[in-house]
């Protein structure tokens, strides 16, 4: 973690950044939170990093600024990362059909009605799209949704569970045979995307996702204690992660030392499969804020990065549908390739700038990015699901009344 500046020389109050420290108490006092930890960065400097309560209540272990926590889809932003590298190099373009690269993306149906008994399809009017999966409106979806039938298909047939007994490409094809939720680029619907974008990633590179994504984001940004698994050597540093039970108590999810992240899985999750710690995702902060760049190592262009952080829907997310599930609102915000993007404040009901960029993952972690501001907040913690209290909102409105000049 860099070394704290005054806030003061950065245009941020002392006094009102402190106002997130006694909100933090007030969480874990509470029982809300087991522990969490947050991070405020301005002008590339560190303003504010605290740490409170437990990463491991079973074994008493503090929570700190170098807890290692499931990140879920915040790894959905560096796969977008690797993808836009491929791009920049001219192995595709975005609005390239996903089937070039992906044949069984080819003759896709669209689910249009029926019943478990005789789902009704139609087919797709237009091959999906690079530019669809990066903006999840290819017409894919999550299982866990339990929304619709094509959603009991996903859990049926295992789409979106990345099995031990599978490799990637087996689930990729196993989510290309089954029915979209909807026409590619109609709708805006969470999904499976990023995870056939890891797919995508290891047929156009011809190396194994994981690997590709150490070897060209993580590791060159200098994400050291950031993976697929918890490395041994960084297994004590393990958060447990909690549920509430039905008394709104706090009760284990999933241990830190018995987890699945102990060992490298069979499959890397593009979309939700990484570990990280607040000075790792402060650093893939930087590299956004910086235009492409950290450190005198530039891993893509300042054009790129402007693509990726502009919206791509028409309209926000409440324009594309009814969106069923998502780590941010829907009014005023939008949608880049691999993050929301904030649109109107005012309709989205929050305190922000047009332009910043954000999202979270399902043990409520998340991350803004807003270059108005030059500004990048990480919060870490470990409780699903992630709207299970308001945390981020909280949040951010503390963060942005710091705001002195």
């Amino acid at each position: 973690m860099q070394v704290l500046a005054d806030p003061k020389d950065l245009g941020l109050c002392p006094e009102r950044l402190e106002r997130v420290d006694g909100w933090m108490r007030g969480l874990v006092a509470e029982g809300r939170l087991a522990g969490l930890s947050v991070s405020v960065m301005r002008r590339g400097q560190l303003a504010f990093a605290r740490a409170h309560g437990l990463a491991d209540m079973k074994r008493g272990t503090p929570f700190g600024l170098d807890t290692v926590t499931r990140i879920y889809s915040m790894t959905k932003p560096l796969t977008s990362v690797a993808v836009m590298q491929l791009y920049e190099e001219g192995r595709f373009q975005l609005d390239d059909p996903v089937a070039r690269f992906l044949p069984e993306f080819s003759d896709l149906r669209v689910a249009t009605g029926g019943n478990r008994a005789k789902l009704e399809t139609e087919p797709a009017r237009r091959p999906i799209t690079i530019r669809d999966l990066l903006t999840h409106t290819a017409g894919l979806t999550y299982g866990f949704m339990e929304a619709t039938l094509v959603d009991a298909l996903y859990r049926q047939q295992g789409a979106d569970y990345l099995r031990v007994d599978s490799t990637l490409a087996e689930v990729t094809r196993t989510v290309a045979g089954l029915p979209l939720l909807a026409q590619p680029g109609t709708a805006w619907n969470y999904s499976v995307a990023t995870d056939v974008l890891g797919r995508l990633v290891e047929v156009i590179s011809g190396q194994d996702f994981a690997d590709h994504l150490r070897a060209r984001v993580i590791r060159p940004l200098g994400m050291h204690d950031t993976d697929f698994h918890v490395r041994p050597e960084n297994q004590g540093r393990f958060a447990a992660c909690y549920v509430y039970d039905r008394e709104r108590r706090l009760t284990q999810y999933d241990d830190a030392v018995e987890t699945v992240f102990a060992r490298q899985p069979a499959i890397a999750s593009g979309g939700g499969g990484l570990v990280s710690t607040a000075a790792d995702y402060l650093r893939f902060c930087r590299f956004i804020l910086n235009g492409g760049a950290l450190d005198g190592v530039r891993l893509l262009g300042r054009k790129t990065v402007d693509l990726m952080t502009t919206n791509h829907l028409r309209g926000d997310l409440a324009a594309m549908g009814t969106p069923r599930f998502a780590e941010t609102s829907y009014d005023g915000i939008g949608f880049g390739l691999g993050f929301s993007v904030m649109l109107d404040p005012a309709r989205a009901q929050i305190l922000g700038s047009p332009g910043e960029v954000a999202w979270g993952g399902l043990a409520s972690t998340a991350f803004w990015i807003d270059p108005t501001e030059e500004m990048a907040v990480v919060l870490l913690t470990q409780l699903i699901p992630s709207s299970a209290l308001p945390i981020r909102k909280q949040l951010r409105v503390m963060t942005y009344a710091a705001l002195l000049d």
